[in-house]
């Protein structure tokens, strides 16, 4: 490079964001292949209505050690936290 800037002639300028004109965008571009990308949701799981599954982070041998005495039980996690939460709070 001969140390001269091409781009220092560059100005910005206000762009039209009418409802027609970003209407009128987002056509051209989809008549190009492009298409909207933008999510159509919450990323991740989506609660159980059903269950009112709860997803704490815990510590991987409490969570392992959970998993096991549920599957030695023969119940599902949420059934041995339902229980171990009705112990807890008789003691109080």
């Amino acid at each position: 490079m001969t140390g001269s800037n091409r781009l220092a002639g560059l100005r910005a300028r206000p762009k039209d964001e009418s409802v027609q004109q970003t209407k009128l965008v987002d056509a051209v571009g989809e008549a190009h292949g492009f298409l909207d990308r933008t999510p159509r949701r919450k990323p991740g799981r989506k609660p159980s209505p059903r269950t009112y599954q709860i997803h704490p982070k815990i510590m991987p041998e409490i969570g392992d050690a959970i998993a096991a005495e549920a599957e030695r039980l023969g119940i599902t996690q949420g059934a041995l936290i339902e229980i171990m939460w009705r112990s807890y709070s008789n003691q109080k």
